[in-house]
């Protein structure tokens, strides 16, 4: 990619490879020869005008993209933005599924249990759907705005998007709504349940019972996400350098907070600890143990947004501070990180290595001092180990 004369053999005999080992579509789009190869063997002219999506997520300062395309037969893509050492732009490495896969899952659950599913994105655009009809046909997009049962919700709840727990009628029949936050894709997922009259008191139990199922089907999702991230780093190791001694530290990160709470509403902090850091050191050497934070804070990095904040807190643990976050994203943000450093491969020269990591949440939505909001995210911490590590906790202050 950092080249405009292309060995075209290569690219497609590479990316068929991938496709026949992953069972997932596979493409490359290069900037300096403005062209798309696909693994079907096919490739595609990248001109301005004709080709939307690479320049309209080209210009975008996220570095992953999720989006549908292909429409003769749409896929669901997840694109990761590739860059040379001096940081210049390459192009697109890309994964993608076909939406028919999705939808076979999703007819299985609807089956057994009655459950639809709705992904929609920030604009409100339905991007995946147990109900066919819901599906995007040739780019165009049902809005959740069109859906009756959403248009019969009361206008503040419509406002603020507080759907979660929400009751509703669909075809005549009771349904509850379960919502789940996806923010690498800043989409949101909404789970419909179909209830009947014995069901009028549904109990907390019954939601996260709910959602679990969700979260075990998009595991996929995940799948390919991290897939991808492996890829970026294969494909460029000399971009995962050791950035562990940039990171603010507490001082900075003082000054920080206190510019972020004047400027923010909200603000939610995750304490991260690298679990038995200390045994890592005594057993691979202090080398080793910087490999980890390095390959522990390149991670976390990846996963946030432009306007988040990751620094050192100590030794083994990290601070993140993620403004207008509210805890229950921040905890699923927690969730990915912490499932995202349990399958990361351990450093070359120490196979045998495997690395987990604890957090500890908080949130407030008024100015405090940072003290005050990362002690009660340092009793969360606490707390996740001694539960047994590899955990996330939330512990928020009382008002």
């Amino acid at each position: 990619m950092e080249h405009e004369n292309i060995n075209e053999s290569e690219v497609f005999s590479a990316l068929d490879r991938l496709e026949q080992e992953f069972g997932l579509t596979f493409f490359i789009a290069s900037d300096l020869a403005r062209m798309q190869y696909n693994s079907d063997g096919t490739k595609l002219a990248l001109i301005e005008g004709e080709v939307s999506w690479y320049f309209k997520y080209r210009d975008r300062e996220a570095d992953a993209v999720a989006d549908i395309g292909k429409w003769e037969n749409p896929h669901f893509y997840i694109d990761i933005k590739i860059y040379d050492d001096a940081g210049k732009f390459l192009g697109f490495f890309g994964v993608g599924k076909s939406l028919k896969s999705f939808v076979s899952v999703f007819e299985t659950y609807k089956r057994q249990y009655g459950y639809d599913f709705l992904f929609v994105d920030g604009s409100g655009d339905i991007m995946l759907s147990s109900d066919q009809t819901l599906v995007a046909t040739y780019s165009e997009f049902t809005n959740l705005s069109e859906l009756p049962w959403y248009a019969s919700l009361p206008e503040p709840i419509r406002a603020e998007d507080a759907l979660n727990n929400q009751l509703i009628t669909i075809d005549g029949k009771d349904h509850l709504i379960a919502e789940v936050s996806l923010p690498q894709f800043g989409w949101t997922v909404y789970l419909l349940s179909p209830l009947d009259a014995r069901q009028a008191e549904i109990s907390q139990g019954f939601i996260f019972s709910v959602v679990t199922m969700l979260v075990i089907i998009f595991a996929l999702f995940l799948l390919i996400y991290n897939l991808l991230y492996y890829f970026r780093r294969d494909m460029q190791p000399e971009l995962i350098i050791r950035n562990t001694h940039r990171l603010p530290d507490r001082n900075q990160l003082e000054e920080t907070y206190q510019s972020l709470s004047e400027q923010n509403a909200s603000l939610s902090i995750i304490m991260v600890d690298i679990d038995h850091f200390m045994d890592i050191n005594d057993q691979f050497g202090r080398n080793a143990g910087d490999d980890v934070l390095d390959k522990v804070s390149g991670f976390i990095s990846s996963h946030l947004r432009e306007q988040d904040v990751l620094g050192r807190w100590s030794s083994e643990e990290f601070i993140i501070l993620l403004p207008e976050m509210g805890p229950r994203e921040a905890q699923g943000l927690a969730q990915t990180l912490r499932h995202g450093i349990a399958i990361l491969p351990p450093p070359s020269d120490y196979p045998e290595m495997h690395l987990t990591a604890s957090f500890g949440v908080s949130f407030t939505a008024s100015k405090r001092n940072l003290n005050e909001l990362t002690a009660h995210a340092e009793d969360a911490l606490y707390q996740a180990r001694r539960d047994g590590r590899n955990l996330v906790r939330v512990q928020l202050i009382d008002d």
